[in-house]
Order: C-alpha cells, then sequence, then structure tokens
C-alpha cells in the first residue's frame, strides 16, 4: 500500500468512526448507539450516578422508605463515594411528585452570599470576577436543609436510618470508580493547596486509584451528627463554628451567622406544553427555564423530519440556544432581590417571536428579548416508590469539588457558587450580601394530561438546559426511548452571553460527539458554526419514566459516568 493509499484509508477510517458506522457492540434491538436497555420494575426504582448510591436508595425503599428517604439516602452516599459532584457543602434543588397531592412541589435550597461581605468590598481588592477557588467564593451550604425540609414533608422512616448506609460506608470504606477516580487526581492538582484538603481526602499522600478503599471517617462523624441532632447540628452547632472559625482564619467571610440564618424556599416549578408533554423546571436563581425557552422556540420547526443527525437540526438548536442564553444572561437571578419575567420568558408567543431570529447562518451576537417586566461539576438523581411518588434532585459542590476549602475534621468541601455573581453594579445577579447567586443546576420533571410521565435531569453546569431540551426531543421528536435518549450523541454549545457579565460577540463555537457525521460537521461550517472538540463537557443523565395506568417504571443510567439505574 503507497503512501497515499493508507492516508485515504486513514481518513476514510476517520469518517467512519465519526459517523458512528463502528460500534462496539452489536445490540439486537433499539438504536445503535444506546449502550443498554432501559431497566423496569413496579415496586420502586433509583437512577443515580454511582452504584452504591443507587443500591443505598433500594435498600432504603425496601425497608419502607418514601421515594424523597431514598434521594436523600442516595444524595449522601454520592457525597462520600462522589465528592467531585457532590457533597453537604454544596446546594440542592428538588421537584417532587406527590402521588397522594397529586401534584408537584419545588424547593430551592440553595445558600446565600455572606453578609459582611459587599459589592465595595470585592471592587476594593481590584476583581472583575469573583475567583473559581479560595474563600472569596464560599456561599451557605444549602443542602442539609434541603433534605430536611423534604424529609419533614415527604419522609416515611427517620433520618438515623436514610443516613445510617452512608456512615457505615465511610468508616468501613469503599472502592472508588473509575470515572470519578480521574476526577479526583484532577481536583488533587487544583485544590491540594487549600488548608484541609489533603487531609481529609489525601490522607497517605495521594488520592486514591480506581478500585482502591477510600474512607471518610470524618464524614462519617458529620452525617451522624446530622442524624442525631437534625439541621441545627449542622448550620446551629459545632459544624457551624468550625466553618466559621475555619473560614475567618483563612480570609474569607462566610460566618455563624450566615449558617443559623440560612432557610430553603418551598416554590412553584412552572412549565410549558411542548407537543403535548408539560416540561416543568424551576423559576430563577436557577437556570431551567432556559431548557423552556430553548422548547418554545423549537416547536414551530418539523425536528422529527430534519432528523438527528442533520445539518439543519444541530443549526436550528444551537440558534436556540444562543437566544435562550441571551435572556439568562439578562435576566436570570435571585427573584428575592429583581423581578424576573418568568411568564413572560417562557410564553408561546415570546418565544414564537423569538424563533424569528433563527437565520440560515450562525449568528455571531445575540441580543435579549425584551419581555414584559410587569409578569412575572454536580450529581443529578432520581428516584420513585411504590405509592407512585417520584423525586427529581440535583445537588453540587459547583466546579467539581468546590472551592478547595475544606475544614478540618468535617469530611466536606465547600461549595464556591459565589463565583456566579456579577461584579458589575446595577445588574439583575450583581453581588449583595444575603443573596443568592445565579445557579446552573437544575432539576426536572415532564407530565402528561395531568399525570407524571418523566423525571430526569443532566448535570453539568451551563450544559444542562441543552441537555434538558435535548433528552425532551430526543424522546418526543426522535421517538427514542429513556436509554437511547441519554445515549444519543450530544450537541454542545458554548461561549454564550453570561450572567457574570461576559457578552458573546464571536457566535461561540460547537461541540459535537463522535456520533455525528462528516457531512453534518461539514454543512455546519459551511452555515458559519465554529466547531471545537470537547471531553467530558456532555454532562451526565438520569431518568425514570412511569406508566401510570400499569404502575411499571423504566428507568435509565447513561455510559458516559459510572452510574446505574435499578429497581425492584
Amino acid at each position: 500500500m503507497n503512501r497515499f493509499s493508507t492516508l485515504t484509508a486513514a481518513l476514510t477510517l476517520g469518517s467512519v468512526l465519526v459517523s458512528g458506522g463502528v460500534c462496539a457492540m452489536d445490540r439486537i434491538t433499539g438504536k445503535a448507539f444506546a449502550s443498554r436497555s432501559e431497566v423496569y420494575a413496579s415496586g420502586g426504582m433509583a437512577a443515580t450516578s454511582q452504584p452504591l448510591a443507587t443500591q443505598v436508595a433500594l435498600d432504603v425503599l425496601k425497608a419502607g422508605g418514601s421515594a424523597v428517604d431514598a434521594a436523600i439516602a442516595a444524595n449522601a452516599m454520592l457525597g462520600l463515594v462522589e465528592p467531585t459532584g457532590a457533597g453537604v457543602g454544596g446546594d440542592l434543588f428538588a421537584i417532587v411528585w406527590s402521588a397522594k397531592d397529586k401534584k408537584l412541589y419545588g424547593l430551592n435550597a440553595s445558600g446565600r452570599s455572606p453578609k459582611s461581605l459587599t459589592l465595595e468590598m470585592l471592587q476594593a481588592k481590584g476583581l472583575e470576577f469573583l475567583p473559581p477557588y479560595g474563600p472569596l467564593p464560599v456561599s451557605v451550604p444549602g443542602a442539609v436543609d434541603g433534605w430536611f425540609e423534604l424529609h419533614d414533608r415527604f419522609g416515611h422512616l427517620p433520618m438515623k436510618q436514610v443516613l445510617a448506609p452512608s456512615i457505615r460506608y465511610a468508616e468501613q470504606g469503599f472502592p472508588v470508580s473509575e470515572l470519578i477516580a480521574y476526577y479526583l487526581a484532577g481536583s488533587a492538582r487544583k485544590l491540594g493547596q487549600f488548608p484541609g484538603f489533603k487531609e481529609t481526602y489525601m490522607p497517605g499522600g495521594k488520592m486514591p486509584a480506581v478500585g482502591e478503599i477510600m474512607k471518610n471517617p470524618a464524614l462519617a462523624n458529620t452525617y451522624r451528627k446530622i442524624a442525631e441532632g437534625g439541621r441545627d447540628a449542622f448550620y446551629k452547632g459545632d459544624i457551624a463554628r468550625s466553618i466559621d472559625t475555619y473560614i475567618k482564619a483563612n480570609g474569607g467571610y462566610l460566618s455563624y451567622d450566615d449558617l443559623a440564618g440560612h432557610s430553603s424556599e418551598w416554590i412553584e416549578p412552572v412549565s410549558v406544553n411542548y407537543r403535548g408533554y408539560d416540561v416543568w423546571e424551576l423559576p430563577p436563581s436557577g437556570q431551567g427555564i432556559a431548557a423552556l425557552q430553548i422548547l418554545k422556540s423549537l416547536e414551530g420547526f418539523d425536528i422529527a423530519a430534519m432528523g438527528h443527525d442533520s445539518p439543519e437540526y444541530v443549526h436550528h438548536f444551537v440558534e436556540a440556544k444562543k437566544l435562550a442564553f441571551a435572556d439568562r444572561a439578562r435576566f436570570y437571578a435571585d427573584m428575592a432581590f429583581v423581578e424576573v419575567p418568568v411568564a413572560e420568558l417562557i410564553s408561546e408567543k415570546y418565544n414564537r417571536e423569538r424563533a424569528h431570529l433563527i437565520g440560515p447562518r450562525a449568528a455571531k451576537s445575540v441580543e435579549p428579548g425584551n419581555p414584559n417586566l410587569q409578569q412575572g461539576d454536580t450529581v443529578y438523581l432520581t428516584t420513585a416508590d411504590g405509592e407512585g411518588n417520584m423525586v427529581s434532585l440535583i445537588q453540587s459542590n459547583f466546579r467539581g469539588m468546590g472551592s478547595g476549602m475544606t475544614p478540618p475534621d468535617l469530611g466536606f468541601v465547600l461549595q464556591d457558587r459565589g463565583q456566579l455573581f456579577d461584579l458589575t453594579p446595577g445588574r439583575p445577579n450583581s453581588y449583595a450580601p444575603g443573596k443568592r447567586p445565579f445557579h446552573t443546576i437544575i432539576p426536572a420533571f415532564v407530565t402528561k394530561d395531568g399525570q407524571p410521565w418523566l423525571s430526569f435531569g443532566v448535570m453539568g453546569g451551563a450544559t444542562q438546559p441543552q441537555m434538558h431540551a435535548q433528552i425532551i426531543i430526543n424522546l418526543i421528536d426522535f421517538g427514542m426511548n429513556l436509554q437511547e435518549a441519554g445515549d444519543a450523541p450530544r450537541i454542545l454549545h458554548s461561549g454564550s452571553s453570561e450572567p457574570t457579565g461576559e457578552v458573546m460577540s464571536d457566535g461561540g463555537y460547537v461541540s459535537l460527539e463522535s456520533g455525528f457525521s462528516m457531512e453534518t460537521r461539514r454543512e455546519l461550517v459551511k452555515k458559519g458554526h465554529v466547531l471545537r472538540d470537547a471531553l467530558g463537557e456532555f454532562g451526565g443523565y438520569q431518568a425514570i419514566g412511569v406508566d401510570v395506568k400499569t404502575g411499571v417504571y423504566r428507568g435509565a443510567s447513561e455510559s458516559r459516568k459510572d452510574g446505574q439505574a435499578a429497581g425492584y
């Protein structure tokens, strides 16, 4: 074979690989790209990003626990086995379907900025943006209060029983799974400089490798205090005092009073109807309604006729995302401080008008809309119980393991969510004391004809609303099942305007997973899109669907994470 023939063969093989023509498995049913079948069960189900957490959730369900009990147990376990995405130093959001009440409940369990830190103080430090690590971006961790709010309303088992499995695993140890080992190693490089981090996570001088046993006795002790003393043990007891002392000793501002004064907020989920299905998200301070805006902007186009692997679909999706994210940058913020026109932003009329801005070429810049202002790095898990209750819950430290600030003898890292404030005065998301920063983590839910249909979510920063919309499109427009909808190759647009003040002027760039064909990529470039490879940025999806007529659950957990969907 001559040099030209070798090069031609390599290019041909590359095109086949990119187009998804080469598969690692030959499945007899379903789409070629699906990693496995859906999981079916009727007694209860859990889908999380780590198998041990899924098994803990199932054990709690089998012991008579509710879907909320199982979700809390799984979340606590993920804070132990997947500290690269979750932990009690972070925040929590949830949507709960109550079978008894036949309605959805929303919970915003995110924390606020330190009351002793002002915008003027930050500006005096010469900062244009809050740093990603260290003491300055630390805000009040809201997850534990979220657990107890959920448990007080929907829990069946005592909290001691719910947290017992995580306490046992923290003391006895667990083998580290593949993807989490990878992210632990990266966190060691970035966060090892911060006081307490190495002592908590690297007691032997290094992070554990794949399959090695990892213990966290300090976290076991923290969980035990929470189980016995309730939420006040975290926000008003020794834990709060330890956080206060540690943060002040390291130049930060989060105080005991900030923790003691914290409270979560029950909020009403909001929805749009997409081709007969009601898709539900939580209103700001999170970004959930961006997914709803994307869907409503695309509803007027025949997405099914375009096809999944087509330049027309990818182009329309990316341009709709740019429109939604321009509004996200301009309007989304803590609604206790600013008026956010939620109803108008997700309305059919407004998004239909915005959709007219989608042209044949990639837009380089996008202005936010003009709605009527008078109208009103993460883990995702979902659980369902035998009574028909379902929980969609997302929880995060932000940026993987958070700020790096690790109070001694507590076993967890404090989040760096405050980095998402805007330090320019006078904007909706501008920093203020006691204010919630703009939030990226969002749970989702879908109902059909007033009945539960799907609880799902996708972790991953600004990836989340884009992937929420793609999951819905995959299910409804492209007729995929739950597993296929998560395994399907994904579209990711980056570089939009941000609530922290950045403005898109170059159109950003598009990253496509390898299942999209070379032909689609070529035509997107012709439309003016800039393509750029991405690694590990396409999120992590879990889902539970339900057939209300039979009571059968179906679950999915995608191959991008270490997770598992299982039931009984």
